[in-house]
């Protein structure tokens, strides 16, 4: 039995200790935001955070995660009736198309800011790795740079 916290909640896993990370969030603790993009963690999609870090999900066994804390992007904002910065600079900017990469690329974002609080294009650009098959790069950008103004006029990392 593998223990863990899923966005601030005790989790187990009774299951084989190398599923990846992914499968257990989206098939036994229902949580669907992390999407499969390729299962070899390039493309992003199932981006979440493992203690503070950003992770791909579909290359971490479960087994991996034992004792620590995972945050998926039904656990990003802080708290019932809030979104984070960086998902209200995402609506504001109309960043998603599909929409399917964009759970990880929230994430990956709100990653990026909590290690730079205002980056500039080149680090939007070196740090923003997930892959956006509909090619909303530079809507993603505008995003953080919205989202950077948000904390600041806020003073916070979390609630808009």
């Amino acid at each position: 039995m593998i223990s863990f916290q899923v966005n601030g909640q005790p989790a187990e896993f009774p299951g084989d200790q190398q599923t990846p990370l992914l499968w257990v969030l989206r098939d036994h603790l229902k949580l669907k935001g992390s999407k499969f993009g390729c299962g070899i963690g390039q493309c992003g999609a199932c981006s979440v955070h493992i203690d503070g870090n950003l992770a791909r999900s579909c290359v971490v066994p479960v087994a991996g995660v034992a004792g620590k804390s995972i945050t998926t992007i039904e656990g990003l904002a802080p708290g019932a009736n809030q979104l984070h910065v960086v998902q209200q600079a995402w609506l504001e900017e109309d960043v998603p198309q599909c929409g399917y990469c964009q759970a990880g690329q929230i994430m990956a974002a709100a990653d990026l800011l909590a290690r730079n609080p205002s980056p500039s294009d080149d680090e939007i650009d070196a740090s923003m790795t997930n892959i956006c098959r509909c090619g909303t790069y530079v809507r993603i950008r505008k995003a953080l740079h919205r989202a950077v103004a948000f904390k600041s006029t806020l003073g916070t990392g979390g609630a808009a």
